[in-house]
């Protein structure tokens, strides 16, 4: 399952990059390899708790009930590698193991549907409509690419002070940031519950992002435009192991911490190695389908395409929501292509997509309902 995370749903983020020949397929495979491995071990948690143990009410996934649910969501990702189309590893997943869950005889987790629903019809136009406004402005004659590029270098960097990482303790939560760990260092007391050494950390993050981004395009605007979006593609990357890999050890969370009794980060690094080896063997077919056939982007459209895909990844990790990373980088990618008219957006692509999203999400629960029921009558497990 891992693996197949890997070479599909850890592909995206670079795929703006190769479509503006920023970068080759090959070492952008290598690079998402490194990346999305370092993101899933320090990033993974919060997901993985969501998806083994929010989905269903009443029951705990039994090792049968989570091999027979991973086994499915992998098929349809492993089908979208080959098949060159896409498919949404957290529709599969989740469908898989609301349908393995139901078969076990667990209630649907309706809040928790409604929630993760809401946020995955909101994906689309906020990813897209971020997009197109950013690609809009980078495309405006008024506004100097030495001053608008390095202002979307100083948000993402803003925004990287306050993402959350495992390897940084906080007394309230599983997962701090370095604006959290620079505060409680330094013993910030709040102002009207404002933190205002987060804030400062914030603003040094920011300063040290505009200027390293406009030194690159004063030099040059064109290589210090694919320079940043070399950096965003890697920061992507990383936020997409972080949202992705819960989807594979989700379904192990009980066996590991229950049964075996070992620690969430050894799951985490099973988890990590295989979207490693994914990402090294299956992501060039796909990052060869998403770059070239939704639209043809150039370095600023890429950017833009990029940058919601940060964003709304690390919101579905702080609110611990199973993302589809395709659903999100390929809403960019329209986005940023359709600031510059729709000639370069396929829209028979972008049709048949969707309908292969939606089609996932209702037979991945329909067979793993199905084939849990199977295995368990097969085998003589209840």
């Amino acid at each position: 399952m891992a693996w197949s995370l890997g070479a599909n749903s850890n592909s995206p983020p670079f795929a703006p990059a190769i479509g503006a020949n920023a970068v080759s397929t090959m070492r952008a495979a290598f690079l998402i390899g490194i990346l999305a491995a370092a993101g899933a071990l320090t990033q993974g948690g919060s997901i993985s708790e969501t998806v083994g143990a929010d989905l269903i009410v009443g029951t705990a996934f039994t090792p049968l009930a989570a091999t027979t649910g991973l086994l499915v969501a992998a098929t349809f990702m492993t089908f979208g590698v080959y098949s060159g189309y896409p498919v949404p590893a957290a529709f599969a997943t989740t469908g898989a193991m609301v349908g393995v869950g139901l078969s076990l005889g667990g209630d649907p987790a309706v809040d928790t549907y409604r929630r993760i629903g809401t946020f995955w019809l909101l994906v689309p136009p906020t990813s897209g409509g971020i997009a197109y406004l950013t690609a809009s402005l980078l495309r405006r004659e008024d506004i100097p690419e030495t001053v608008g590029v390095p202002v979307l270098a100083a948000v993402v960097a803003g925004v990287l002070a306050h993402i959350r990482l495992g390897i940084i303790p906080h007394p309230e939560r599983a997962q701090g940031s370095v604006a959290d760990l620079v505060s409680s260092a330094l013993g910030s007391p709040n102002v009207a519950g404002i933190d205002p050494v987060a804030i400062v950390v914030t603003v040094v993050f920011a300063a040290v992002g505009y200027r390293f981004i406009r030194r690159q395009v004063a030099a040059s605007v064109e290589q210090g435009i694919r320079t940043f979006l070399l950096v965003l593609g890697g920061i992507v990357a990383f936020s997409s192991g972080g949202s992705q890999v819960g989807l594979a050890t989700g379904p192990l969370e009980a066996l590991y911490g229950a049964e075996l009794g070992l620690p969430g980060i050894v799951l985490l690094a099973i988890g990590a190695t295989g979207i490693l080896a994914g990402a090294w063997m299956g992501a060039p077919r796909l990052l060869q389908a998403t770059s070239r056939e939704y639209a043809q982007l150039g370095v600023r459209r890429s950017v833009a395409a990029l940058v919601p895909g940060f964003l709304i990844a690390q919101a579905a990790i702080t609110l611990g929501i199973p993302i589809s990373f395709n659903n999100i980088i390929i809403s960019g990618v329209i986005g940023g292509g359709l600031a510059a008219g729709t000639a370069g957006v396929s829209r028979r692509k972008i049709g048949v997509t969707i309908g292969f999203w939606v089609l996932t999400l209702a037979s991945s629960v329909g067979i793993g309902f199905g084939l849990y029921r199977l295995f368990s009558a097969v085998l003589g497990i209840q």
